[in-house]
């Protein structure tokens, strides 16, 4: 899908539409601290005890559920601001295989 190099959009710093230079920002990994979460979460669970908890005890059906993975990623764009230089994320990514700036 292509794009403008650069947009006219409304920067919420300096609280005006200014131009706006477009590009693509890469994913970061994910973060290491996810470890300790999960353990602190594997503790709690044993702390409930053994024992029935009801339709929590039943596995999940699956045999509706889709499998595989996605095809194309979403987009991360974003959008540097010419006045005050500040960095703006657009609202929601689309799901794109190809990306070009015009």
């Amino acid at each position: 899908m292509k794009f403008p190099k650069s947009v006219k959009r409304f920067c919420p710093t300096c609280r005006k539409h200014t131009e706006h230079k477009v590009f693509l920002a890469k994913k970061k990994a994910p973060s290491p601290l996810k470890y300790g979460s999960k353990v602190r979460a594997r503790r709690r669970g044993r702390a409930r005890g053994s024992g029935n908890l009801g339709r929590y005890s039943k596995p999940p059906v699956t045999q509706w559920k889709m499998t595989g993975k996605k095809q194309t990623k979403k987009t991360d764009l974003r959008y540097l601001c010419s006045v005050c230089g500040k960095t703006h994320m657009q609202k929601e990514g689309l799901r794109i295989k190809k990306v070009e700036f015009e």
